[in-house]
C-alpha cells in the first residue's frame, strides 16, 4: 500500500532500554589464552546516573527519488520511562522530519504498549490528524497495531539486539552520555537533546 503512494512513509515504532550494567549475550573471536570476559558491573555510590536509559526508535522507509525503497532509523532518548506524553513528542518530531522530506502520511505500526493504546494517545493522534487536514500542512498518522505478544513481527526488534552487542563495554561502566553517543553512532543518528515531559519538540 505504501509503495503505491510516493508521499507516504511506513514506520515501525518501538522503545527499548539501554542498560549501563546488564551485559548482552554475545560471541566474540579472541586469542586462545585471552578470552573476552564480560565483567559483572555495579554502580558506585557516587554515580548519580540511572541504571538504564529509555529510547524511542522509528524504523521508517519510503519511496525515494530513484523510485527505490529508502530506509533509516530515527532515535530519541528520553528522561524517565516511556509514556503517552513522551510518545506524542517523539511522533511530532518524526512527523516534522517526514514533512521535511516531502511526506504527507505516516503508516505507523507498533505494539500494544499501554502508552500506545491509551485514551490520551488516541486523542492526540485524532487531534493531530484534524489539525493537519485543517491546515493542509504536516503529516497524518495512520496507526496500526501488531498482534498481541508478537515482537518478531516488528523489524526494529532485532536491530536493538545487534545494537546492544555493538555498544558493549566488557569491564567499565559507561556514563549515560557515553551510552547515548555510542548508540547514536551505531545507528548513524546525531545526538539529540533528551525528550522530557515538560519540553516541546526541538
Amino acid at each position: 500500500m505504501v509503495k503505491s503512494h510516493p508521499d507516504w512513509a511506513l514506520g515501525f515504532e518501538d522503545e527499548t532500554w539501554w542498560s549501563r550494567l546488564e551485559q548482552p549475550h554475545m560471541h566474540s573471536w579472541a586469542e586462545t589464552d585471552h578470552p573476552l570476559r564480560l565483567v559483572e558491573k555495579v554502580l558506585t555510590k557516587d554515580d548519580p546516573g540511572p541504571k538504564a536509559l529509555a529510547c524511542y526508535g522509528l524504523l521508517v522507509g519510503w519511496i525515494g527519488s530513484q523510485f527505490e525503497w529508502d530506509e533509516t532509523i530515527w532515535l530519541r532518548f528520553v528522561e524517565g520511562n516511556p509514556n503517552s506524553i513522551l510518545t506524542e513528542h517523539f511522533l511530532a518530531w518524526c512527523c516534522e522530519k517526514l514533512q521535511a522530506v516531502g511526506k504527507s502520511v505516516l503508516v505507523l505500526i507498533w505494539d500494544h504498549a499501554s502508552w500506545h493504546i491509551s485514551r490520551a494517545m488516541r486523542h492526540w493522534i485524532r487531534d493531530h490528524n484534524r489539525q493537519v487536514k485543517r491546515s493542509g500542512q504536516g503529516v497524518r498518522i495512520l496507526s496500526c497495531l501488531l498482534p498481541k505478544k508478537s515482537p518478531w513481527l516488528n523489524p526494529i526488534e532485532p536491530m536493538w539486539i545487534h545494537g546492544k552487542r555493538r555498544v558493549v563495554e566488557p569491564e567499565r561502566v559507561l556514563s549515560p552520555h557515553e551510552i547515548v553517543e555510542r548508540v547514536c553512532g551505531t545507528f548513524g543518528n546525531p545526538v539529540e537533546a533528551l525528550l522530557n515531559i515538560s519540553n516541546n519538540v526541538p
